[in-house]
């Protein structure tokens, strides 16, 4: 079992930047594949980047080269640092953490991008 806490959201100005953390206990953090989506308002959830455990990263082409993932197994925390925000990165994002069939949610944290 994995719990999970994220931070960092809220209201930034376009071209703006933030950090988002996603703070995990309650198992071996080093072993999962952890994740950052987001869900905008009627819209489904979507996958923005992911990094393996081996620190090997992926992106939405959405988000490639403004957002940079990254994890820091001795502080069991991942980040999402997110560069040139635009109004469409406005959403609810949320940290995840796979393990085989293992899946765990945080609750997320709204980002909004707007002047």
């Amino acid at each position: 079992q994995v719990q999970l806490v994220e931070s960092g959201g809220g209201l930034v100005q376009p071209g703006g930047s933030l950090r988002l953390s996603c703070k995990a206990s309650g198992s071996i953090f080093s072993v999962y594949a952890m994740a950052w989506y987001r869900q905008a308002p009627g819209k489904q959830r979507d996958l923005v980047a992911s990094i393996t455990a081996g620190s090997i990263p992926t992106y939405a082409d959405s988000v490639k080269g403004r957002f940079t993932i990254s994890r820091d197994n001795a502080k069991n925390t991942a980040y999402l640092q997110m560069n040139s925000l635009k109004p469409e990165d406005t959403a609810v994002y949320y940290c995840n953490a796979r393990l085989t069939a293992n899946s765990y949610w945080g609750q997320g944290t709204q980002v909004t991008v707007s002047s």
